[in-house]
């Protein structure tokens, strides 16, 4: 009896540890699919959930899925359509980037001019309304001519840009007014961008393949046309007292306001690695991209390949900024920095193994090597990049958030233009043509050694808490008066509340 009692009772045992287990499991799985949606619950919380709509728009849609299906469209485009050379294409596509070299010009605007009594709605309505045009233009007319391309192309980044600027004015200020959440707000613009440029690398080869380059160009024109609705439903006090020849007193006193901020060691240290490391990073992309898709010896991808490739690194961002949301955020700036910089050096290497046919002679096809080069090299890329965009956020004072922050983005675009051109005179000096590739493997090596020079200017980034404010406090007070209310959190409302 005693036997069979002590049997039972392991029995019962043992079907509660079973059960238990099982709700474990279903728990974790709970936890799994609730966890993110608790997360966008609580910033909807904390900052408005109109203002994680406007993020989710204008980096997710217009800067995400746009870049997505746009890179792949210029690049056939300027190869095909054009017959450009792989370093003149990397010229022109830095050309197509200086609208966001002058990001600041946009920033002092949306900050010291208001237009009909509103600093932000009539600058999402602009941004849409010449994205839509500058697409159009390029969609419909069948011989257009390099030069008219190029402007249309730098009308669009520019319509992307402004938005850009727009929506970055009021991640700072919640920044400053959640300084705790800084981390959190960057998180979601990785995340929302990362999503979006999976879904457009994923399309895009596909719709190249189908429509044509200039197909594409009329299907982003889309993406703009959302963002003149973010401006419609943009809500901001109106500012009534406002007269223009305060414009002229801000713009000087923004400009101050600046320069002082730049004085300090804690800015200007961080601009000049920001820049350094961007610009040492040679980018020799247009080559490998001619390579992949053109050389004899080479792998000979399809349009639709392609935009696989570069849709698998898209995932590889998006785990990048999900790796920093939960177990980077928290580390001191420096050290992160150290070890991805580290690592995006040798992972630039991966490119020299396939260029060479290494990873042939050990039985790897060329796709699904460059597959995982494409998704570590974009996930090392996002992780290293995020703690720069969190510290860009805590060096920004207040009142001219939107303009300094622009500043300071628009130093890393100085940078990823100087690593652009200097990238193409590098393959022009090495001979790398449209067919000829032999000097390839040496612009990658180059370019690799050169990746792992930052390291050497870590001194220069800050060892603070990330959680905490870098500014003296001074410089995160707004002025009083009567335009105090113009600095408040900006939120966005839905369409019925506009008034």
């Amino acid at each position: 009896m005693e036997m069979e009692a002590e049997e039972q009772e392991k029995e019962c045992l043992h079907l509660e540890a079973e059960k238990q287990k099982q709700k474990t499991s279903v728990k974790g799985v709970r936890d799994l699919l609730w966890t993110p949606m608790n997360w966008f619950k609580m910033l909807s919380s904390e900052l408005h959930w109109s203002f994680v709509v406007g993020v989710v728009i204008v980096y997710g849609i217009s800067q995400g899925l746009s870049m997505g299906l746009s890179r792949i469209g210029i690049q056939y485009y300027l190869k095909d359509d054009q017959k450009v050379q792989p370093s003149e294409a990397q010229v022109y596509f830095g050309i197509i980037q200086i609208p966001w070299m002058v990001k600041p010009f946009w920033g002092l605007l949306t900050d010291t001019l208001p237009i009909l009594g509103y600093r932000r709605k009539p600058y999402f309505v602009f941004a849409g309304v010449i994205g839509v045009i500058s697409m159009l233009v390029l969609s419909l007319d069948k011989k257009l001519d390099l030069t008219i391309s190029l402007l249309s192309l730098m009308m669009g980044s520019a319509g992307v840009a402004i938005a850009d600027v727009t929506i970055d004015a009021c991640v700072t200020q919640n920044s400053i007014s959640h300084p705790s959440l800084a981390g959190d707000m960057q998180s979601l613009c990785g995340l929302t961008s990362s999503i979006g440029a999976l879904v457009g690398f994923s399309l895009s080869g596909f719709l190249v393949h189908l429509l044509g380059p200039k197909g594409v160009f009329g299907l982003l024109s889309i993406p703009p046309g959302l963002v003149i609705l973010v401006g419609v439903m943009h809500r901001e006090p109106h500012v009534r007292t406002f007269t223009y020849t305060q414009v002229s007193v801000k713009f000087l006193d923004a400009c101050k306001t600046m320069w002082t901020t730049l004085k300090c060691g804690n800015v200007w240290r961080p601009c000049l690695y920001m820049y350094l490391s961007l610009a040492l990073a040679l980018n020799v992309r247009e080559g490998m991209f001619y390579w992949y898709t053109d050389a004899k010896g080479g792998p000979s991808f399809s349009q639709e390949v392609v935009g696989s490739i570069f849709s698998i690194g898209a995932v590889g961002s998006l785990f990048g900024v999900l790796l920093y949301q939960n177990f980077f955020k928290s580390y001191p700036f420096r050290d992160v920095l150290f070890w991805t910089q580290l690592l995006y050096g040798v992972s630039g290497l991966l490119d020299l193994i396939l260029v060479l046919r290494i990873n042939l002679k050990f039985g790897l096809p060329d796709y699904f090597f460059v597959v995982i080069d494409e998704g570590v090299t974009q996930l090392i890329g996002r992780i290293k990049w995020m703690p720069l965009l969190v510290l860009s956020s805590k060096l920004c004072p207040a009142g001219i958030e939107g303009t300094f922050f622009a500043l300071l983005m628009s130093i890393d675009h100085v940078g990823m233009l100087s690593s652009t051109w200097a990238g193409g005179l590098l393959l022009h000096v090495l001979k790398i043509t449209r067919t000829q590739f032999e000097n390839l493997w040496m612009a990658i090596l180059i370019r690799s050694l050169l990746r792992i020079v930052p390291i050497a200017l870590l001194f220069l980034i800050p060892r603070t808490d990330p959680n905490l404010s870098i500014l003296p406090p001074e410089m995160l007070r707004t002025k009083k008066g009567h335009d105090t209310h113009e600095y408040e959190t900006i939120e966005m409302a839905s369409l019925v509340n506009v008034t």
